[in-house]
């Protein structure tokens, strides 16, 4: 087996620095390497950014800008009373059992119960309109 103090450098694995500008007599004289004319051949230029186009337009000054506002707050899902008739009299129905009972999408995050027409007695667990609060208190339910 080999030990750390057996190891050796290859002899190829160890290159003299390349020297440029220094003569002809050196190999790298002349354009030192640099080739013929150009910008790259300049002084003070070593290598482009990643978003240079080569001096046209770039791209990304193509674009127009988008205008106008994004808002990040969630906007809630309106569902109407009259789709809580699947519920059973006295059942509790929050986003969890509205999700369950397929009414809203899983990837719902907020919803508000808006006006329409039930006979149950429901326990509301969400934010709800005025009008539907009246409706559920009329059947003897109760908006928690």
């Amino acid at each position: 087996m080999i030990k750390l103090h057996q190891l050796k450098k290859h002899p190829k694995s160890v290159r003299r620095r390349k020297v440029v500008g220094r003569g002809l007599g050196s190999g790298h004289g002349t354009y030192a390497t640099r080739g013929n004319k150009g910008q790259t051949k300049r002084t003070g230029h070593s290598k482009m950014p990643a978003r240079f186009e080569g001096g046209r337009q770039p791209l990304i000054r193509q674009l127009p800008k988008l205008r106008g506002f994004k808002s990040l707050n969630v906007k809630p899902v309106a569902v109407s009373l009259s789709k809580l008739s699947i519920f059973e009299d006295g059942a509790t129905v929050d986003l969890a059992a509205l999700k369950g009972k397929g009414l809203v999408d899983i990837s719902v995050v907020k919803v508000k119960i808006l006006g329409g027409e039930t006979k149950k007695k429901l326990n509301i667990k969400l934010p709800i309109s005025a009008s539907a609060k009246a409706v559920i208190e009329q059947n003897g339910g109760q908006v928690l």
